[in-house]
């Protein structure tokens, strides 16, 4: 899948007004994102690095609400993301959001996407840029037997094609497209309609998203509030050891 990733991204079609930059094998796209985030107007700039063993996105955007609101288009980019995945995938797999960043196909981790913003902007600030990111792992070939780390699959397992890579990334550009101007002109209890159709709860709960981007989580021994803020802290399907999705 590393060749066929690699070869193709520079032939991605995204729509405007999207700008397009493709890193080598080993870059961090969501690094390159926030760097170039921090020193120009970059919005609208989507960073993408393929290596064959995980693809990576990162979108960087110019919010216009205070950082506690604007955070909320994290949830508008893991809709995307969930859609985007789904208009590629072999049918009757069933695609799932863990909150608030965990993306699961057939039950095992996918992937997951974060999200950036310049750490001194104070919650009732409007920040000057943030960035969402995704990835995904589109092969499990160095980590052995798949029967090793059961808890994740990836695109390759799961009979994606080989170049699904750069598919995925465009779909995930229209429908992030979709999903802000649905956020802009409807309000964000619309704009998160995606995000929730993919949304699961533990078990024995039920979750619900309040007007702020948080989660009030139910069960028979009440109801506790999942703070998205909180939660954006550390990204809980990534392996800070190795910089990828969790095997």
């Amino acid at each position: 899948m590393k060749a066929a990733a690699e070869g193709a991204a520079s032939r991605l079609m995204l729509p405007p007004p999207f700008t397009l930059v493709t890193l080598g094998a080993g870059a961090c796209a969501h690094a390159e994102a926030c760097r170039r985030a921090a020193a120009e107007d970059a919005a609208g700039t989507l960073v993408f690095a393929a290596d064959g063993s995980v693809i990576e996105a990162a979108l960087v955007l110019a919010p216009e609400e205070p950082l506690a609101l604007a955070r909320r288009v994290f949830l508008i980019g893991m809709g995307a993301l969930a859609d985007a995945l789904g208009s590629h995938a072999p049918p009757d797999k069933p695609i799932a959001i863990a909150w608030p960043d965990t993306l699961r196909f057939d039950g095992a981790r996918l992937g997951g996407g974060r999200l950036a913003w310049p750490k001194d902007c104070a919650e009732e600030a409007v920040p000057d840029w943030l960035v969402f990111s995704a990835m995904l792992i589109a092969s499990k070939r160095h980590a052995g037997d798949p029967g090793l780390t059961p808890e994740s699959t990836s695109l390759e397992e799961e009979g994606f094609p080989r170049e699904a890579a750069c598919l995925i990334v465009e779909s995930f550009a229209q429908y992030v497209m979709k999903g802000l101007s649905v956020l802009e002109e409807d309000g964000f209890a619309r704009g998160a309609e995606r995000y929730r159709t993919f949304l699961t709860a533990p078990p024995g709960e039920r979750l619900a998203l309040t007007d702020s981007g948080d989660a009030l989580a139910s069960s028979g021994a009440g109801t506790r509030l999942l703070s998205l803020r909180s939660a954006l802290d550390v990204a809980a399907w990534l392996d800070p050891a190795t910089g990828a999705p969790r095997l």
